[in-house]
């Protein structure tokens, strides 16, 4: 796809972490290098949440607004709740929504989800050097701002629990989504195409897709992510 070779730098591999809901409610590709980034390389590999943050846990909260066209913007509830908090799983660490990588040495000055997208974009331009995912999601700059641009979102938006839950949707489609939901698109080239985005995510190998890359990882079995995956969408 056009897409992904004008993003093959976009995004840099993810670190695995543990998952929990923060701060109320609320990533595709290939090539040798992550598309959509959601956990910059630049920290070191470890087992464990590589997250730090201020989340004190919530429900997920679908995004109200839509849109004509285009990536939905509203979740489906229940389906497409459980699948994001799956791939959290794998990528969020325990402060969720406001979740920083842990390499950042110069945190953000308060918690993301409090942040306005402009204050993200201040952040990032004020300290080179260091990884810079965030939220939920992991989004690392490129990304960010391209998912974004595609939701319409402007430097006054606040960077909540919806509006990181619509812009994942973007990668969530991006992925196959649709397809995947109407039957046109085999449930594990789904499962690899979000593990070619998620490098915590499994191809059926066990192995990240970004193994070994930067120090990348999977952080659940494909038995635990193929159980997931049946649970939200049971077989036949």
């Amino acid at each position: 796809m056009a897409l992904r070779s004008l993003l093959i730098l976009a995004c840099m591999a993810i670190w695995p972490g543990s998952i929990a809901l923060a701060n109320g409610a609320s990533l595709l590709g290939s090539g040798a290098s992550p598309l959509f980034s959601v956990r910059s390389a630049a920290a070191p590999a470890s087992a464990g949440s590589l997250f730090a943050g201020t989340g004190t846990g919530s429900l997920f909260a679908p995004f109200t607004q839509d849109t004509p066209s285009g990536p939905r913007l509203t979740p489906t509830p229940g389906a497409i709740a459980e699948l994001l908090t799956l791939i959290a799983q794998a990528e969020a660490g325990r402060d969720g929504y406001d979740a920083v990588q842990h390499g950042a040495r110069i945190r953000t000055p308060r918690p993301p989800t409090q942040m306005t997208l402009g204050e993200i974009y201040a952040w990032i331009e004020a300290t080179p050097g260091q990884p810079h995912a965030i939220g939920r999601y992991q989004f690392i700059p490129p990304t960010l701002r391209r998912v974004a641009q595609i939701r319409g979102f402007g430097p006054d938006t606040r960077f909540s629990p919806e509006v990181q839950d619509a812009l994942a949707m973007v990668l969530l489609e991006d992925a196959g989504l649709h397809d995947f939901e109407t039957g046109g698109l085999r449930r594990v080239v789904f499962m690899r195409n979000l593990a070619r985005i998620w490098a915590g995510l499994p191809l059926p190998n066990g192995r990240s897709y970004y193994e070994g890359y930067a120090g990348n990882r999977a952080s659940m079995t494909w038995a635990r992510f193929s159980a997931g995956m049946d649970q939200i969408w049971p077989r036949g």
